[in-house]
């Protein structure tokens, strides 16, 4: 019996949201309370003006009695307004929270994932799971119970007064449809959430189609793409537009069919009530109360179709947040991880690496060991590995145990936190909020004085750029970036980088987009800045590598080569014939 009842949806979520109910539990006890108050209360007018019939008929209503009948039912209604403005609030107050807190626990539940998590869920989903799977949890936390407590209580009160007041004979008569009514919404409910689950799904699709447009805006009309790129779309939003019509065309049943059953219970109710008063067995005053009563539960009736349909919608958003909120990161701290003040050296030994969804490793047998102070320059050809070797130090994948060493202890028993708070990373492809200028450099630092700020810029050699732009500091950069350069997108994340004065700077690409000058500027700030604080270096360029302790040039994932500037020059290989080559190409430009 207990495995049947796991089974029913109702159940499964408040399992899956038990700790959300356990801790609000008071005010869904006091909401709760109050709706069923309602109901009991809401059955005494209807016995009143039943009453009051019957005495007009017999002739012996009085003007007091009247006026007290009156003055009983202008002040319930009083009362009944300021207690269903009460359990409103209460009740719906839930709603809106949960939908907070659950969009606040999938935000941070997000900022803790790797990128295998982000490879195996797209965008447009989780976009999906933040916005309608949230909302429809919410729903069936506030209105879901509402439509629940009218249907059982509602139903309930007024089906016993029936019993008590009025006719059980009448009552039973009355609702002989209402078994045909729960079949069909069950039947109803099941083949909403396949139909809502579809919908979802085609949604977040349409949501990943709408930002890769976007996005990606400028080259589609470089390529002259829009029109197909609206054709395209037009599919996705009319897949989606027919997913949601195919639920709406389920939802519109559950209303036509509970009037339907309504409007035979009115038939019966008034047939066969109308035969029991000929035959004197009820008054015409409780024939009118049972057919008021009758009327009271059509939305109980209602409500139980819309309950059904509510839940079945939170219940399937509800299981894709929980399976989203049940992958875990491919990274986790260690039970009691190591203390490390400071990272005197990096080593590598032997490291190897294959990404998760490739076939054939990135990295092969990687060796070298960088003191505190010292720069590593990383060079090869396109796709020998140069940004993978610089993630293996921000842990965004596993690293095998022994290979990565910092101050001789194994990367993984570090904590993450601390890790992280070594590492300043400037990846190849910025991320810049659409905010201002200020508040984009600031962005690893809040609390920055205008000065570190400024200080910070000059070494990006990004001061004059801001000079000519008219506000400055609160200059807004558009989403991305939209507004700036590639030069400057650039000089602005390194600037960021090194407001937060890191004991680790990884610099993945970070001068491509700027003239030799400007790099050579950068990199000058950089060594007199962060001095006695390393540096790793990735580029094509090899000058922004020449002052390096050592150099790396790495091919299909092994080092090829490796050693100083000096070194690598005298070895004669690809560095050198890479570095005269490019010597060659700046000489002919100047």
């Amino acid at each position: 019996m207990e495995t049947v009842w796991k089974e029913v949806e109702g159940l499964s979520f408040v399992i899956k949201l038990q700790w959300f109910f356990k801790e609000r539990w008071k005010y869904y006890v006091l909401a709760v309370s109050l709706m069923i108050c309602v109901n009991l209360l809401a059955t005494v007018p209807p016995k009143l003006i039943g009453n009051t019939i019957d005495h007009i008929r017999s002739g012996n209503l009085t003007s007091s009695q009247l006026n007290q009948t009156v003055l009983i039912l202008v002040g319930l209604s009083l009362f009944l307004y300021v207690i269903t403005f009460v359990w409103i609030t209460t009740l719906f107050g839930n709603s809106a929270l949960i939908e907070k807190v659950l969009r606040g626990r999938l935000l941070t539940h997000l900022t803790k994932m790797t990128p295998a998590f982000f490879q195996r869920n797209s965008t447009g989903q989780l976009m999906a799971l933040a916005t309608n799977d949230v909302l429809a949890i919410g729903q069936t936390a506030g209105y879901g119970v509402m439509t629940l407590v009218h249907t059982l209580v509602g139903a309930s009160v007024v089906i016993i007064t029936m019993v008590s007041l009025i006719s059980y004979k009448l009552m039973l008569a009355a609702l002989i449809p209402l078994p045909i009514l729960v079949i069909v919404i069950n039947k109803l409910g099941k083949s909403v959430r396949t139909r809502f689950l579809a919908a979802q799904a085609s949604f977040g699709q349409m949501n990943d189609h709408a930002l890769e447009s976007i996005s990606g805006i400028r080259v589609l009309r470089s390529y002259v793409q829009e029109d197909h790129d609206l054709t395209a779309f037009d599919k996705v939003t009319s897949d989606v537009m027919n997913k949601n019509r195919r639920v709406s065309m389920l939802n519109t049943l559950f209303q036509p069919l509970t009037t339907l059953i309504v409007g035979l219970s009115y038939s019966i109710g008034i047939g066969y009530g109308s035969y029991l008063v000929f035959h004197q067995e009820i008054t015409l005053g409780q024939l009118i109360s049972f057919n008021i009563y009758l009327g009271m539960l059509i939305w109980p009736m209602i409500s139980f179709g819309e309950f059904i349909n509510v839940l079945q919608r939170g219940s399937a958003s509800a299981d894709r947040l929980d399976k989203a909120l049940k992958q875990e990161a491919d990274i986790v701290d260690v039970a009691k991880p190591v203390s490390v003040d400071v990272p005197e050296r990096i080593e590598m030994k032997g490291l190897s690496f294959t990404y998760p969804t490739a076939n054939h490793p990135s990295l092969v047998n990687i060796s070298f060991q960088l003191e505190r102070g010292q720069t590593l320059g990383i060079v090869g050809r396109t796709g020998s590995g140069k940004s993978t070797l610089l993630k293996q130090l921000l842990r965004q994948f596993p690293v095998e145990p022994g290979k990565l060493l910092i101050a001789g202890q194994s990367i993984e028993q570090i904590s993450l936190d601390q890790v992280k708070s070594w590492v300043a990373y400037v990846p190849q492809e910025h991320l810049l909020l659409s905010k201002s200028i200020r508040d984009n450099v600031a962005l690893g630092k809040h609390n920055a004085s205008p000065e570190e700020i400024a200080r910070a810029i000059e070494m990006a050699s990004f001061t004059q750029d801001i000079s000519q732009m008219p506000e400055g500091l609160g200059t807004i950069v558009g989403e991305n970036g939209v507004m700036l350069s590639g030069g400057q997108k650039q000089r602005l994340a390194i600037a960021r980088a090194l407001l937060i004065n890191s004991e680790i700077l990884l610099l993945d690409d970070s001068l491509s987009a700027v003239d030799a000058r400007t790099e050579s500027r950068i990199l000058q700030h950089i060594r007199k800045e962060r001095a006695g604080k390393t540096t790793l270096i990735t580029t094509h360029r090899l000058s922004a590598v020449s002052h390096a302790n050592w150099i790396l040039v790495l091919d299909e994932g092994r080092i090829l080569e490796e050693g100083t500037h000096e070194e690598l020059m005298q070895f004669g290989g690809w560095y050198r014939e890479q570095w005269e080559r490019q010597q060659m190409e700046a000489s002919l430009e100047e």
